[in-house]
């Protein structure tokens, strides 16, 4: 929506406000001057008996009714309104207004109301233009300083046309009409209802993401009337009163729905899709130990549909974004937030679902935390690097609480339930399938809006993958299968409606029901323990030879090594090695395979320094006695040194293959599912962390004491 001058708004303030005389009304008289546009269609317009009507109105409306609050409409315009709650002489204003980050700085925002996009249009009739591609050589309109001017702008020159920006609707409407363009550019529900008017207009393609429509209250102020709005959205959208309203006004696309899902070619026989372990009710493994959640079926349908295959690799949310820049992976879906940090590296499809974000306490409440301001002297902890921990720092010092922070949800959800910290913050379907699980939570604050969730490629590459996702996706939000999907995991009161059928809140139900992958993940445990151990051994024992080498370079180069190797973290060396190393050869190495290279290379390091000890433990004497003898340096080490050597080496040995197989649980960041890794999966299933990791906590004192014991014996017979 465009801005006009800030004298003109202040003029239109006064003189409304001069003639009608009125005060703004208070909250408790529970009426509210409410600004919005003059003429917006269909979000707000005057009909044939000169009443205010449209999408705007009916819904504020219908909110104000079920509410219990009255509306006192002041149409001043957009940039008026703007003024006019700024300068508190209204209290909130809706039209049309889209929630932008500049926005959030002044003024609080509701719920979306209204998802809007920008659409292409071209005149009735025309059947050259049929996307983007066709608009070669072509003039295509828009009005000045709206979102459809800047997509234009934006792709002119990959599309290259020629862009003419008109000042109104009827200006732009009337010049794709005589053909002074080829095409034009609106938001997507003023198009439509266009069409709906007579203008002779045909839709083109599918609407490009926009910024949704949000009211607005001035930042700080109208708390109470922004849970009114928000709440009555909520019941207009439960019992479909707010599809009612919307389809009054706006032209459906019967041409789209109509038409059957195109079938897009792909371009590879697989796709690899990267996704998190763990992030119910999107990703998680269920009591068979498969994958399922809303963003699996989603992606497994879209396959299916459009006859593509593809292979998950559940690897974690950072994994994952990293294994598609990397190109480990061609894709990714794991409940990832459309940004526009993020959207200078990926490529997103159409949005697949709204989020939003919420505040739990323990049930019960014991420090009667029902409001924001209740939140003073707390301690409030979210997930590193979500829409959550994002409002919990901007509203640290407003609200007078603390942060803390946490990697995963398991760690997150565990720390309410011992009291680490008073509240915690997270998307509110997690809470919801968390509550559902048995955790025992309250959500005393209704939800705050968030951003939407989108499949993601790397940017510039693979469009046929997200073709295909969205051709799919419109598929089956036009049959229903979308709201049946995400049905059977939210439900409308924002809890999940997948339940267990098996008990396992106790600790004789979770082994019964996950003794088989606790096992499969012990073995990859050993494996990788056993193989890296075994190669580091080898590495380790030449480079330890070569530090006590007579020849320098022999010994600079074990020396270089040594401090290479042990310099690196060894999260950073499996990082670099999985994703880093992948890319630059441009091979992909499985993530087991690069876990046992960072194993081998992490021990071998430490091995080598056991081999120089061990050989330096022995007295110099005796080298000196054998070569005096007339022995080699080589025959003095094989029959001498090395014998004694290793029997002083055995223990440390055996201490560093128990610090091996305790390393592994590192190589889980890069989505190798060893036995800790395993137990996170199961805990974000279930939610009893305490039953799992004592139950791994075993699983590793049994397999260490065995390991232990054995190494004593043997280092008994080696004396």
């Amino acid at each position: 929506m465009k801005k006009g001058s800030l004298i003109v708004s202040l003029i239109t303030i006064l003189s409304v406000f001069l003639f009608c005389g009125s005060k703004t009304s208070s909250a408790e008289e529970k009426t509210y001057q409410i600004g919005t546009d003059v003429t917006f269609a269909p979000f707000e317009f005057q009909n044939d008996d000169d009443e205010y009507e449209g999408i705007d109105i009916d819904i504020l409306n219908a909110i104000a009714d079920d509410q219990g609050f009255d509306v006192d409409l002041r149409p001043l315009g957009f940039d008026s309104s703007i003024q006019g709650v700024q300068s508190n002489q209204l209290d909130g204003m809706i039209a049309g207004m889209t929630i932008t980050d500049e926005r959030k700085e002044s003024f609080d925002f509701s719920d979306p109301y209204y998802d809007s996009g920008i659409q292409m249009a071209v005149a009735k009739g025309n059947d050259e233009i049929k996307s983007y591609n066709d608009l070669e050589g072509t003039t295509v309109g828009a009005k000045v300083g709206t979102e459809s001017a800047d997509f234009l702008e934006e792709n002119k020159d990959t599309y290259d046309f020629d862009v003419k920006n008109y000042d109104d609707a009827p200006g732009l409407y009337g010049a794709v009409k005589n053909d002074t363009v080829d095409a034009i550019f609106d938001d997507a529900p003023v198009l439509g209802y266009a069409i709906k008017q007579g203008e002779d207009l045909s839709l083109v393609g599918d609407p490009e993401e926009g910024n949704p429509y949000g009211f607005a209250v001035k930042k700080g102020e109208n708390k109470e009337l922004l849970e009114k709005f928000n709440a009555g959205l909520q019941k207009l959208k439960d019992s479909g009163e707010y599809d009612e309203i919307i389809n009054t006004y706006v032209e459906a696309d019967d041409t789209q729905a109509s038409e059957e899902m195109e079938q897009i070619e792909p371009k590879k026989d697989e796709y690899v899709i990267a996704s998190d372990t763990a992030f119910a009710p999107f990703e998680f493994q269920n009591e068979e130990n498969e994958y399922e959640g809303i963003d699996v079926d989603l992606m497994e349908r879209a396959a299916e549909m459009q006859d593509f295959n593809i292979t998950f690799n559940h690897i974690g949310f950072s994994g994952a974004v990293q294994a598609v820049e990397g190109n480990q992976a061609d894709g990714m879906i794991a409940g990832m937030t459309i940004t526009d940090e993020r959207e200078e590296n990926f490529d997103f499809a159409d949005p697949y679902f709204e989020s939003g974000i919420q505040l739990a306490v323990e049930e019960g409440n014991d420090d009667d935390i029902t409001s924001y301001e209740d939140l003073e002297g707390t301690t409030v902890g979210a997930k590193v690097g979500t829409e959550s921990a994002d409002f919990l720092d901007e509203h640290e010092d407003e609200y007078g609480f603390n942060v803390k922070l946490y990697d995963d949800a398991d760690q997150l959800y565990e720390a309410v339930r011992v009291d680490a910290v008073d509240a915690l913050m997270d998307d509110y379907p997690v809470i919801g399938y968390a509550i559902a699980q048995g955790q025992e939570l309250e959500t005393p604050i209704e939800r705050e809006s968030g951003g939407d969730y989108g499949f993601a490629v790397k940017k510039g590459q693979n469009p046929e993958l997200l073709e295909m996702f969205n051709e799919a996706l419109q598929e089956m939000k036009r049959t229903g299968e979308y709201d049946q999907i995400v049905s059977n995991y939210v439900d409308t009161d924002d809890a999940t409606a997948s339940e267990s059928s098996t008990d396992e809140s106790s600790l004789v139900g979770l082994l019964k029901n996950n003794y088989k992958v606790l096992l499969n993940g012990l073995w990859k445990t050993i494996a990788l323990a056993l193989i890296s151990f075994g190669l580091a051994l080898i590495i380790g024992v030449i480079v330890g030879l070569f530090s006590v080498a007579p020849i320098k370079t022999l010994r600079g180069i074990a020396s270089f090594y040594v401090d290479v190797i042990r310099g690196i973290p060894m999260m950073v060396l499996a990082f670099f090695i999985f994703f880093g190393l992948s890319d630059a050869i441009g091979v992909t190495i499985p993530d087991f395979t690069a876990g046992v290279i960072t194993l081998t290379l992490n021990a071998s390091a430490y091995i080598a320094e056991i081999v120089r000890g061990g050989i330096n433990a022995v007295p110099t004497g005796q080298m000196e006695a054998s070569r005096s003898l007339g022995l080699t340096y080589n025959r003095t080490m094989q029959k001498i040194i090395l014998p004694q050597a290793v029997k002083i080496m055995i223990p440390s040995f055996v201490n560093q293959f128990v610090i091996s197989l305790k390393d592994t649980t590192i190589i889980s960041v890069i989505g190798v599912v060893e036995l800790l890794q395993t137990g996170k999966i199961i805990v974000a299933r279930t939610m009893q962390s305490t039953y799992v990791y004592l139950i791994i906590a075993l699983m590793y004192l049994i397999v260490i004491t065995a390991l232990t014991k054995l190494a004593k014996v043997l280092e008994k017979r080696m004396k």
